[in-house]
């Protein structure tokens, strides 16, 4: 089928564009999925090859830790509204949950704050872990290290309330300064606030008690990982401060994302970060119902 080029308001650059980009099935079956006019398609043929490209990306992807699009979650999109051709970052379907546990975040942080011992809801998969919440605070010794706890395991299980359930006790019975940090925001707005990088990198290097919460759930660049992650593990470590970690990951899978960023694969400086968490913790696995789901 011959196509028809609209001279009037398509460039020779446009129409060469468009002609080598008609060649390819893929653009073509996009072209014909979401019924874009061919001018249309003509005069926007670089953004529908974005798209196309962003596309085959989530295609794929299964997880926002492998997103490789431009912005992450998100897939850039063509969309015709009254005849006109946009172009947007649509959601993709990890963006969506992770938007939904990012709306319950401000219920989840008072929850979290008011958290207590006795609240604690007791079941069989939780045997181990409260024993070792049991024991840790019996012995908690304000002035010594006192090792924390790797905890991970499936969504919504509970594991961020059950540290910060004793984190809470721990912080009223011997005034100890506190600090549960949400691994993804803190890199994140570290990032838009470069000046405050030093400023907070003391104060959480030099906390009585950290809890890191969901770690592996970020986007891993050599910046966040070895600049902020590692300097504060490092100087946890050298001074015996109490550090605790929540997670979805293993162990083993937590260093198999650690060590993959956009840059480069690099093991050793992955197994540096896992190596300061050994020694800072014990690690526990909590596996059970997903309660977020169940309310």
């Amino acid at each position: 089928m011959e196509l028809k080029i609209d001279k009037k308001t398509v460039t020779k650059a446009q129409e060469k564009e468009y002609l080598k980009a008609m060649q390819n099935e893929e653009f073509k079956g996009l072209v014909k999925k979401i019924k874009i006019k061919e001018v249309d398609v003509q005069k926007n043929v670089m953004k529908l090859n974005d798209s196309l490209e962003e596309l085959n990306n989530c295609k794929k992807c299964s997880s926002l830790y492998e997103c490789q699009n431009k912005v992450k979650g998100y897939v850039y999109f063509p969309i015709v509204s009254e005849s006109n051709l946009a172009f947007s970052y649509i959601p993709c379907k990890y963006e969506k949950k992770a938007q939904k546990d990012r709306n319950n975040k401000n219920t989840s942080e008072k929850l979290i704050a008011s958290a207590h011992l006795k609240d604690i809801k007791i079941t069989k998969n939780r045997t181990e872990v409260i024993k070792w919440i049991k024991n840790f605070y019996d012995n908690y010794n304000p002035n010594g290290f006192n090792k924390g706890l790797y905890l991970h395991g499936n969504f919504g299980t509970g594991k961020t309330y059950l540290i910060a359930a004793l984190l809470n006790e721990i912080k009223t019975k011997y005034k100890v300064r506190v600090e549960i940090v949400y691994v993804p925001e803190l890199l994140r707005k570290l990032k838009e606030n470069l000046n405050s990088v030093g400023d907070r990198l003391y104060e959480l290097e030099n906390v009585d008690i950290l809890l890191l919460d969901d770690i592996g759930a970020e986007k891993v660049t050599e910046w966040g990982r070895d600049e902020i992650i590692g300097t504060i593990l490092q100087t946890r470590m050298n001074n015996g401060m109490t550090t605790f970690f929540t997670s979805n990951l293993n162990i083993e899978e937590l260093t198999h994302t650690m060590s993959i960023t956009k840059e480069k694969e690099d093991a050793v400086k992955a197994k540096r970060i896992i190596e300061r968490i050994k020694y800072l913790t014990q690690d526990i696995e909590l596996l059970g119902n997903n309660y977020r789901e169940e309310k």
